[in-house]
Parts: C-alpha cells; sequence; structure tokens
C-alpha cells in the first residue's frame, strides 16, 4: 500500500465549487482508496491505495467529482514520500518564518528554472521565492494578501498548474501521511479549520 495526498484547487472558496469533506472521501473510497482522511474545508486528503500511481489517482478523482457533483476541479495527488521530501527541503528552515505566511505552490508537471531566471528577488525584499521541481516556496512577509509576488509568480508565467497550502497546513499533511497505517477506517473525521 502507497499513502497519498490529494491537493484539490480551488474549491470551497466564496461559495463556490463545493466539495464537502465527506462526499470527497466517499469518492476516494468508492475509487478503491482505504485509510482516507481529509484535512480542513479546502480540499486536503491523505489515503493509501494498492496499485494506483499518483497520476492515475489525480485523474479518476476528476473524473469523480465531475460525475458525482458536475463540477471541474483540478486535483494533484502526491506520494507521501513526496510531501515528506518537500517538507525536509524547507529553504527557511531555522528562521522565524511565520508559517501563516509562508505558502508551497504544488503543480502538476516540473517547472523550468527560467521561468523566474529574470526576477531580482531584492525588488521583493522582504518576500523570498525559492523554486523547487515541482514546488515553489513563497515567503509572503507582509501577508499573503499584500503580496506582489503572488502576483508576479503565476501559473501563466510558470507554464504549469498548480495549487497553493500555507505552512502549517504542509506540515501536518506530511504528519497524517507519516502516520497513515493499511486498514485503518476508510473515512475519518473533518478536521476543521482555514488552509
Amino acid at each position: 500500500m502507497t499513502t497519498y495526498v490529494a491537493l484539490l484547487r480551488g474549491i470551497n472558496v466564496g461559495g463556490k465549487k463545493r466539495v464537502p469533506m465527506q462526499t470527497l472521501r466517499e469518492l476516494l473510497a468508492g475509487m478503491g482508496c482505504a485509510a482516507v482522511r481529509t484535512h480542513l474545508n479546502s480540499g486536503n486528503a491523505v489515503f493509501t491505495h494498492p496499485d494506483a500511481g499518483a497520476e492515475a489517482l489525480a485523474a479518476g478523482l476528476e473524473q469523480a467529482i465531475e460525475q458525482e457533483l458536475g463540477l471541474s476541479v483540478t486535483c494533484l495527488v502526491r506520494e507521501s514520500s513526496d510531501i515528506r521530501r518537500v517538507v525536509d527541503a524547507n529553504p527557511f528552515a531555522g528562521r522565524e518564518v511565520d508559517p501563516a505566511r509562508f505558502l508551497v505552490t504544488f503543480f502538476a508537471a516540473p517547472v523550468d528554472p527560467s521561468a523566474v531566471a529574470g526576477l531580482d528577488s531584492a525588488v521583493y525584499a522582504p518576500e523570498e521565492f525559492v523554486l523547487g521541481d515541482r514546488e515553489l516556496y513563497l515567503y509572503c512577509a507582509a501577508g499573503i494578501r499584500e503580496s506582489k509576488l503572488t502576483k508576479i509568480l503565476s501559473e501563466r508565467r510558470l507554464g504549469a498548474v498548480g495549487t497553493a497550502r500555507n505552512w502549517n497546513t504542509v506540515t501536518r499533511l506530511a504528519e497524517l501521511a507519516g502516520a497513515e497505517r493499511p486498514g485503518a477506517p476508510a473515512a475519518a473525521q473533518v478536521e476543521t479549520g482555514s488552509a
């Protein structure tokens, strides 16, 4: 059994694209996933599956949501080891960084480093970013709403579809994924809060 993390993009924001977490758990269970848990109401799920790969699971979940709810929702799925890699590679480790202002954007495909090569980071200080393989670490020192880099580092510029989570959510998902046990109940309670 492999443990996975699903990240749904743009759901349950401002009353649009409503995907209840109970429905998400049921859809995943219907796809043969086990030990399904959701975290927050923003489309985060941790589960196990015996043989499907991350891309197949993402495509299957997108199709299930469209069939069940009539919604087109982009889903990214990563293996738990990949989420752990993202946490372990934290470029701001050891510094005083507010985790609520620290975002990780997960992308469906690798991002070409040339997309950010011309950005002068000094212009955006104290904001900072570090590009990984399929993720972007972004520290919005003055707050996410005030961030200039969130506007500059758009999907159009980076050439990949992505979804962002704050550092609190990323580390919690890594913990949940590390604690998953094959054979655990197929559904668990939703943990409440905001992403």
